[in-house]
């Protein structure tokens, strides 16, 4: 039996995923088309299928929606059977989700939707410096200066950096700030559900290697990154789907 889960996210609008392959469209209807293509299959040939993210109900031919939370969890143990707290950074929000091994979710805190907590603030911040955004958060690791960045609304911690642009301050330095900021937020997300290893760090930030170390830093514990981490709430939603049908 064939499952799909489809993952309708913020910025790459969905991400489909079946129980053997996978792929990612601008579209729902062309990503879930294009992930059938890609498996060799016909759509009458999957049984179920299960919408995850916050358009999943956009969705028109899911069966189920799954919250992000649920998935999540579930995604992520099936990769890596250890995991007792998944970390999802997206382009918007940010969730922390505490699990048992089978996947069950056991407790979760989620950001207060601000996208000075989430991937896009980055990538709003790469503009506004005027670099490449690969070359930007590569940077992070070019500085060693721990400047704060105080404010919870993007809005304000933008002027924050557009302060520090004004100042001294390099790009490796705003780089380095940016990321620690984001990375501090999360922590203290993370610790309202109780921080238990293994660690997992699953979402497109997860492919942000600042990130990544200024997160462990802050929580004092070493992160795992998971396979295709951009993919695992939609695997979740497949595997839910498997157990549903």
């Amino acid at each position: 039996m064939i499952t799909a889960g489809i993952d309708v996210g913020d910025q790459v609008l969905s991400k489909v995923r079946f129980i053997s392959e996978m792929e990612e469209s601008k579209g729902i209807e062309s990503a879930f088309d294009d992930a059938l293509s890609k498996a060799g299959i016909g759509a009458d040939s999957v049984a179920f299928v299960t919408a995850t993210g916050s358009g999943a109900k956009n969705a028109a031919n899911a069966h189920e929606t799954i919250t992000d939370i649920t998935s999540a969890a579930k995604g992520t143990s099936y990769l890596i059977p250890e995991t007792r707290t998944v970390i999802d950074v997206g382009s918007e929000e940010a969730r922390a989700v505490k699990c048992d091994g089978a996947g069950d979710v056991l407790d979760f805190a989620t950001n207060e939707k601000c996208a000075a907590g989430a991937g896009a603030f980055i990538e709003a911040m790469a503009r506004a410096v005027e670099t490449d955004f690969e070359q930007f958060v590569s940077l992070y690791f070019e500085s060693d200066k721990d400047i704060p960045l105080n404010a919870q609304c993007a809005v304000f911690a933008e002027s924050e950096v557009v302060s520090l642009i004004n100042s001294e301050a390099t790009t490796a330095d705003i780089s380095r700030a940016i990321n620690r900021a984001i990375a501090e937020r999360t922590s203290s997300m993370t610790r309202r559900v109780g921080v238990e290893q293994k660690v997992v760090l699953i979402g497109g930030v997860a492919l942000n290697a600042g990130f990544v170390d200024a997160l462990g830093k802050f929580l004092k514990t070493e992160i795992t990154l998971s396979e295709d981490p951009i993919f695992v709430n939609a695997l979740g939603a497949a595997l839910i789907g498997r157990e549903r049908s």
